[in-house]
């Protein structure tokens, strides 16, 4: 076999990869009826299936021999933005109480921080 024919074979394996975690994608899209549930089908599962399409297209492209590097500006754009997006979309259900709201925090000091309450202080540590 070529070198031609194992690249044929890792494309058509990306494109069933990537086209199965976009349509997994689309079907918890439609299929979730709360936004923050509906949020995480694209958003997750459909950055690894546009990524593997992507790399099919880098694949593809070495095997004819015209190398190609806008499918790896593509994927940084999207791994970049997809999440950022994803946080705003989030923000924006929440402060518009379109969903569940998270659970307050607990009622001390040392959530979420540095600080170290009294007596979990190990002698090690006042030196």
């Amino acid at each position: 076999m070529t070198a031609q024919i194992i690249g044929t074979y890792f494309v058509c394996l990306s494109l069933i990869i990537g086209s199965g975690f976009v349509l997994v994608g689309v079907i918890g899209l439609l299929k979730f009826n709360d936004p923050m549930t509906r949020l995480h089908a694209p958003t997750k599962v459909g950055t690894v299936g546009i990524g593997m399409l992507l790399i099919a297209s880098i694949i593809h492209s070495y095997g004819m021999g015209e190398p190609s590097t806008h499918e790896l500006l593509i994927m940084a754009f999207l791994f970049v933005t997809a999440p950022i997006s994803a946080n705003f979309i989030a923000k924006v259900n929440i402060h518009r109480r379109a969903c569940e709201t998270p659970p307050a925090p607990p009622e001390d000091d040392t959530w979420s921080t540095l600080n170290v309450p009294e007596g979990d202080v190990t002698p090690e540590e006042t030196t």
